[in-house]
């Protein structure tokens, strides 16, 4: 079946007779994997009340329950192994889930929906867990309501900022964030409440609103270039490390990528004005989204555009949001401090991250037999921010061919026909994924949700069954282990180096289990059992 040229193409997503006969998977079964996220969920919340992060100044801290399962070694390891159980639960279902709705159909919505729903439920009431951001937010608000600039003070600019619970590296270094979340920061400091508890629940909502931005437009620009949006719904939105990090850890990177990703599709859909002003609103979130900018305006200027109407409309699309944005600094009086605080150099790298792994290795051994070895690390650490750059520019400015086919998954049913616009919409977009990935790669330090946002560029620009989606399930069963392993709140008399121990050997046995051995998910991970044709589920 093909479609129309429509702006919004039919996608196919029937299954001919024939091959409903060579796939293993049972659709009827799907309530078995949504039930077993919920309960991994539901491990996540209960092992929150243990290792989940508390300011010391909440009154919760003072509750016997909250004494007993954070002061007791034996609960402290009970809520660690609780955790670890609960998030291997999340990736098996959601693993599991893929295997029983493998067709794809309409139908299949609904108990995705569904399977978002009773998986998001649980997370939205747990401590916050892997991360103390949202601690930090609330000092960053109170600084915005005691009338101190949140891009020159830190957070130890306030009296008592210790009881709020912050990061020690949110002390002293100045917000990253732009205007919107700043005014959320100060909104939720203003809740009639004195307990943090209470000040995270804006934050939570604002998360819970990025995703379900994702569960609208992730879909709709999947479709809109060729490929199943279901599928798509699947691959990011359910996403374990997407929830794990976007509620269960309160990253307000889910409202930015929410954002983005809703500007891009109208940009895409021949609304430009409307998508600047969401890809605006997500810069005023979190600016890293800039990058998203001039592919708003290639978008904009369309595939046949000469490089006079390419620059006219890049100028047009970047005086728009600066307008906005300085309308936005001259209410808050902070104006474009946002840039200033960009330009802080990071002080921290991680071992998974290319650039900070080798740019600390080179400076250890040079420092062996010298003085100069940070001096060296700063250089690589800034050669590698500036061939980012240099790549981002070359991306936005070479120019852009559409492809003469879409690349799509393939069903026996056929591929959809769609116009020139949506391919060269497709095109675009995928140079906006590789940019986006030039930064993240090129950075000294990758956080695991970083990885979420080339999840859903890559995802709605298209990820192939076979060896890219299994590159995308490794990241997400890698990145999984990495936020068991991540920050667990412990008290200074039991050993944290026993409790990660327990995270990580729990962890990752469940991983490796579930990639390896599980007979039922295994063939996801190994190429031999894995997806013999495009479209196939593995053999369970």
């Amino acid at each position: 079946m093909t479609s129309t040229h429509s702006a919004r193409p039919e996608v196919s997503n029937k299954v001919s007779s024939k091959s409903l006969r060579k796939l293993p998977f049972r659709t009827g079964t799907a309530d078995s994997a949504l039930w077993q996220g919920f309960a991994g969920s539901v491990m996540l919340l209960l092992g929150s009340f243990g290792v989940g992060w508390l300011a010391s100044s909440s009154v919760l801290i003072r509750n016997p329950l909250f004494i007993l399962a954070r002061t007791t070694p034996v609960a402290v390891i009970t809520a660690t192994v609780l955790l670890c159980v609960g998030a291997v639960l999340m990736l098996r279902a959601w693993l599991r889930l893929r295997q029983h709705l493998a067709g794809w159909d309409a139908s299949s919505r609904p108990i995705l929906i569904k399977a978002l729903i009773l998986w998001v439920a649980p997370m939205m009431l747990a401590l916050p867990l892997f991360s103390r951001d949202s601690y930090a937010y609330i000092g960053q608000g109170r600084l915005m309501l005691e009338g101190l600039n949140p891009y020159t003070d830190g957070i130890s600019s306030l009296n008592n900022y210790y009881l709020l619970g912050p990061d020690t590296l949110w002390t002293e270094a100045p917000t990253p964030y732009g205007p919107l979340w700043l005014w959320l920061e100060q909104i939720a400091v203003l809740l009639p409440s004195h307990s943090p508890e209470i000040a995270l629940i804006p934050f939570r909502l604002a998360c819970l609103a990025g995703v379900i931005l994702l569960a609208i437009y992730v879909p709709k620009l999947a479709a809109r270039h060729g490929f199943n949006p279901q599928r798509a719904l699947w691959l990011v939105v359910l996403n374990p490390v997407v929830l794990i990090n976007f509620i269960a850890s309160v990253h307000n990177d889910a409202l930015m990528l929410g954002l983005v990703v809703a500007g891009i599709y109208y940009a895409s859909a021949k609304r430009p004005v409307l998508g600047i002003l969401l890809v605006t609103a997500s810069i005023a979130i979190k600016p890293i989204t800039l990058i998203a900018l001039p592919f708003v305006g290639l978008l904009w200027a369309g595939s046949q555009a000469g490089w006079v109407r390419k620059f006219g409309l890049w100028a047009a699309t970047l005086g728009i949001s600066t307008a906005i944005m300085a309308f936005m600094g001259a209410i808050n009086g902070l104006g474009f401090g946002w840039l200033a605080a960009l330009q802080t150099p990071g002080t921290v790298w991680i071992w998974y991250a290319p650039v900070g792994l080798f740019s600390n290795v080179v400076g250890f051994v040079v420092g062996f037999f010298g003085s100069a070895g940070p001096a060296v690390t700063d250089v690589i650490q800034n050669m590698g921010q500036i061939a980012s750059i240099l790549l981002v520019m070359a991306l936005a400015f070479l120019p852009v061919k559409a492809a003469a086919a879409p690349f799509t998954e393939k069903f026996d049913a056929g591929t959809p026909v769609l116009e020139e616009s949506q391919r060269y919409s497709q095109a675009v977009l995928r140079r906006m994924a590789w940019a986006f990935a030039a930064v993240v790669l090129m950075a000294p330090m990758i956080q695991p949700w970083y990885m979420l946002w080339l999840l859903a560029f890559f995802a709605v620009t298209g990820i192939a069954e076979g060896w890219q989606l299994r590159t995308a399930l490794y990241l997400t069963a890698f990145f999984t282990m990495i936020a068991l392993t991540d920050q667990l709140s412990v008290f200074p008399w039991i050993p944290v180096v026993l409790i990660r121990a327990v995270a990580i050997v729990v962890g990752l046995a469940g991983v490796l289990y579930i990639m390896f051995w599980d007979k039922k998910t295994r063939g996801l991970f190994v190429p031999r059992r894995g997806l013999v044709r495009a479209g196939e589920a593995p053999q369970n």
